[in-house]
């Protein structure tokens, strides 16, 4: 379902009114620089949780609250940094007292166009997801719903905006309404008309340097990294939100694979997600631990591109440090899958950093 709002109320609201407006009323013909969204489709919106500038402040004020966490120091900000295209910095995770992750933080950046969350897939909506953080025990650390509704019902100006927006009183306030508005606001952080946007799609053709123009065409065309990070005509994800393996971080526990993963395949659905949280070796087995099938272990969602030389590190598990690491890692892996070595320059590797780094925009909706 596509969102619809009378158009005076949406203009009342900044955010809303950059964000969100400009994906279903802007057309493709406006000028690149009135269009945050070229590049990008239109966002599909949960007939369930209709987007309101109201409820994505409410959102935006939840992100950001260090007192929905154990020790009052951690917020979702905590990890999801504007400036770092809504990732940390950090191979993994840390959240309160300085407790490790298991896992990489991925990016909010177009969260809204994601069709599966976490990097192994496991929850099918940002409503599914929303709440998790807050009762991880390395990540917000809250001991359970009730402690964390009671941390929003004793804070006033929360019980406020929850009627406002969900017509509710404090005691009906539920972990589903934090969860929707949380969702709201995700969907509000939006990254479009990057300098590959104004090239490919506006028809702007000094917007790319020579050298990140050789980059598109190594990208489409010899390095074939379109396969997994797509280019579609009208718009542009560079994911296929697919799962794949580079085999990174498989040598880690080679020499435990049988036996983790027939732990794996006798454990509950809720004891693998648990295996994922709190163990190390377990959460380098992908997206088997979700599946159960052998077929998936090592398997990780393909993340965008977008914005991708402000998210390093990379991988899952943070293990590459740099952009050129990066890239030299995947065309790698890109000549074992097919079965010959595939060769860059320097200069075509060159090209093809510039390129990637053309996939850079202002994140608007924050």
């Amino acid at each position: 379902m596509l969102l619809t709002f009378p158009l005076p109320k949406i203009l009342s609201c900044p955010i809303f009114t950059v964000c969100i407006l400009a994906a279903f009323w802007l057309p493709r013909g406006v000028a690149a620089a009135e269009n945050p969204t070229l590049g990008l489709p239109p966002i599909t919106i949960p007939a369930d949780n209709p987007q309101t500038p109201d409820k994505i402040a409410l959102g935006k004020k939840l992100f950001h609250d260090q007192h929905l966490s154990a020790d009052g120091k951690i917020s979702c900000a905590s990890c999801h940094k504007v400036e770092r295209a809504f990732t940390d910095g950090l191979p993994v995770a840390r959240g309160i007292h300085d407790q490790l992750g298991t896992r990489n933080t991925p990016s909010l950046m177009n969260v809204a166009y994601q069709q599966s969350f976490f990097w192994d897939g496991r929850r099918s909506s940002l409503e599914a997801q929303a709440k998790e953080p807050f009762l991880h025990s390395r990540e917000h650390g809250l001991s359970n719903v009730p402690d964390l509704l009671q941390r929003i019902t004793s804070d006033s100006s929360y019980v406020v905006a929850f009627k406002r927006v969900f017509g509710v009183s404090s005691d009906p306030i539920s972990a589903e309404h934090l969860a929707q508005a949380l969702a709201s606001f995700q969907r509000s952080l939006i990254a479009g008309n990057s300098a590959f946007d104004r090239f490919y799609f506006a028809g702007d053709k000094k917007a790319l340097s020579p050298s990140a123009q050789r980059g598109l065409k190594l990208f489409q065309r010899s390095a074939q990294c379109n396969i997994c990070h797509t280019i579609d005509k009208g718009s542009a994800l560079f994911t296929d939100q697919q799962f794949h393996s580079l085999s990174v971080g498989l040598k880690k526990i080679e020499n435990r694979m049988a036996a983790l993963s027939i732990q794996v395949a006798g454990a509950s659905q809720l004891e693998r997600e648990n295996f994922v949280l709190e163990d190390a070796a377990f959460a380098e087995m992908g997206r088997f631990l979700i599946t159960g099938n052998p077929a998936d272990i090592g398997k990780f969602k393909t993340p965008s591109l977008r914005n991708v030389a402000q998210t390093a590190p990379y991988m899952h598990d943070g293990s590459v440090a740099t952009l050129d690491e990066a890239v030299d890692l995947e065309v790698y892996y890109r000549g074992v899958a097919q079965n010959r070595p595939l060769i860059l320059t320097p200069v075509d590797k060159a090209d093809l950093i510039n390129f990637l780094k053309a996939l850079s925009s202002p994140i608007t909706g924050f």
